[in-house]
């Protein structure tokens, strides 16, 4: 190959890739802990769905999961971005936990394995 046809490529490819999707302004954040039995459920039974769903295409997905659940809520396992959202959670105890954030503020907290199905509605509520 020649370098006029690799300058070529170096323009053109990068024009090519796809251009990645706006950031939403609806984040769904799982908070877990590697330790914790009822994340390893949630995470066995509906995370392989989850991932596979059109609504995980159409939010921001953040998983809080650290080593040991007591560690959750410490705020050096959670982005910077997300220490507001940190602190508008009442009580930091509780795993898994599922927020739906928009507009950077909590619109659905709730913990516990069978309160997935509720934040999906909520989800779908949201963004129909």
């Amino acid at each position: 190959m020649n370098r006029r046809a690799l300058l070529f490529a170096g323009l053109i490819l990068p024009m090519a890739a796809p251009v990645a999707s706006a950031a939403s302004d609806v984040e769904v954040i799982y908070v877990g802990g590697q330790d914790c039995p009822y994340c390893t459920l949630w995470q066995n039974k509906y995370k392989a769905k989850w991932l596979a769903s059109p609504e995980f295409r159409q939010v921001t997905w953040t998983e809080i999961d650290p080593p040991h659940l007591r560690d959750s809520y410490q705020e050096r396992y959670w982005p910077g971005e997300l220490k507001a959202v940190l602190d508008q959670v009442p009580r930091k105890s509780g795993t898994p936990r599922f927020l739906i954030v928009k507009d950077g503020e909590i619109v659905f907290n709730d913990v516990g394995v069978t309160k997935w199905e509720t934040m999906m509605a909520r989800l779908r509520q949201l963004m129909g």
